[in-house]
């Protein structure tokens, strides 16, 4: 299995957890390294494709559920208001997954690729760390 993970991009990865509210030197290195991060999901899905031998599908169905659709308010004859629950069928939708065969020679190609992409990219990310430090150093 094959894993394009070094020290320096596994820590952005936890530094990408806190991108919403971190801070303005984390934000900037979030925003340089979303690609690589993405690509190693990729990667991962991938590799778990590869390591089951088959790969997961989602898809929708749609169920009737019974359940409470509203509450009405009911009086009683000494002047008490009730609040009832009010029944009826109601369609949903539920995302199933299931297993889709896989071809290992198209997913190693799949996975080749992806490693060489995120392998080119790691340069200029790591440049661009370096601009985000040395533009918002933390205090």
């Amino acid at each position: 299995m094959t894993r394009i993970f070094t020290p320096a991009l596994l820590g952005l990865s936890a530094l990408g957890l806190l991108a919403a509210c971190g801070t303005p030197q984390e934000r900037c290195i979030n925003r340089s390294t979303k690609e690589i991060r993405v690509l190693n999901g990729l990667l991962e899905e991938v590799n778990g494709n590869l390591a089951r031998g088959y790969a997961w599908e989602s898809y929708e169905v749609e169920r009737q559920h019974f359940g409470i659709c509203g509450y009405e308010t009911h009086e009683t004859k000494d002047g008490k208001k009730i609040r009832r629950p009010v029944h009826c069928w109601k369609e949903v939708t539920e995302t199933l997954q299931r297993r889709v065969p896989i071809d290992p020679a198209s997913e190693t190609r799949k996975r080749d690729g992806l490693a060489a992409k995120i392998q080119s990219l790691e340069p200029q990310a790591r440049a661009n760390i370096a601009a985000c430090k040395a533009t918002y150093p933390e205090e």
